[in-house]
């Protein structure tokens, strides 16, 4: 059995999506355990953290929960600002979330909602892996703007990326991803209005809204079937002396496995667009 530590924020709307399909999963049949949900949230922070702490107690999985917000300003450190190197306090946060982590035994972690970068005391302890938005060599940031480098760059196709949490950001070791294509269907009328897409960066702009839909669709699938993978066996995740590795069944060196075929079997049995 797949021991599996799920970090998630719980802010959004994704993170009740995750962790649900993950446990319809588990109810089906997928030897897998989740331990602990762990959020950087605490109970009252938010009303939709609050609706997804309930959904984790009707499950009857510990929670786990410690603010980083609360943390920062008693500490008094300074906010984590985009496209700079991360505050030192961030360090000792993940260091104090280690601890509270550690007895629950725990052999993989994943991040699925979790809006916090991972430091080294987290992603050196323990193999975490984390959801992007795109194919193994796509382009990386948030997911916004791996949209927008999608249609500047007259994407024809991406894909949903799992992959190991490293200092090297959304650059980790890829472990699974699933690839589909961004044109035919109602897509392709759309193509036609990308330079002003581009112009005015709606997100509300169909264009963006339809590639956005077409990777939400694979999200919870490559997630389930990634652990599924990782519980029979035909993935593995090693410790090695430079991090971590991941290795097929025979402990071979892997660059991913190629999940297409099991996600867009439930992509088209939910009649999402292809």
């Amino acid at each position: 059995m797949l021991r599996v530590g799920w970090f998630a924020t719980g802010r959004g709307q994704t993170s009740p999506k995750l962790l649900s399909a993950a446990l319809e999963a588990i109810e089906d049949g997928l030897e897998v355990e989740i331990v602990f949900v762990f959020s950087n949230q605490e109970p009252g922070d938010s009303e939709n953290g609050d609706s997804f702490f309930d959904l984790v107690r009707d499950a009857g999985i510990p929670l786990v929960t410690y603010s980083d917000v609360k943390y920062r300003r008693r500490v008094k450190g300074a906010v984590a600002r985009k496209g700079e190197p991360l505050p030192a306090w961030r360090r000792d946060y993940d260091a104090a979330v280690a601890e509270l982590l550690a007895p629950y035994g725990f052999d993989v972690g994943v991040m699925a909602g979790y809006l916090l970068i991972l430091t080294p005391p987290m992603h050196d302890r323990w193999p975490v892996l984390n959801l992007h938005p795109a194919l193994p060599d796509g382009p990386i940031g948030l997911w916004q703007d791996v949209i927008w480098e999608l249609i500047a760059a007259g994407a024809d196709e991406s894909g949903v990326l799992m992959f190991l949490s490293t200092a090297d950001l959304d650059r980790g070791p890829p472990i699974s991803f699933c690839r589909y294509s961004l044109r035919g269907g109602d897509i392709e009328k759309v193509w036609d209005d990308a330079a002003a897409a581009l112009e005015t960066r709606d997100e509300t702009h169909p264009l963006f809204a339809s590639i956005r839909q077409r990777g939400i669709a694979r999200e919870l699938p490559l997630v389930v079937e990634t652990l599924r993978a990782l519980a029979t066996g035909r993935v593995s995740i090693e410790k090695l002396a430079t991090g971590f590795a991941v290795v097929d069944g025979e402990g071979a060196p892997l660059t991913a496995i190629d999940l297409t075929p099991e996600v867009e079997a439930v992509v088209v049995e939910a009649g999402v667009e292809a």
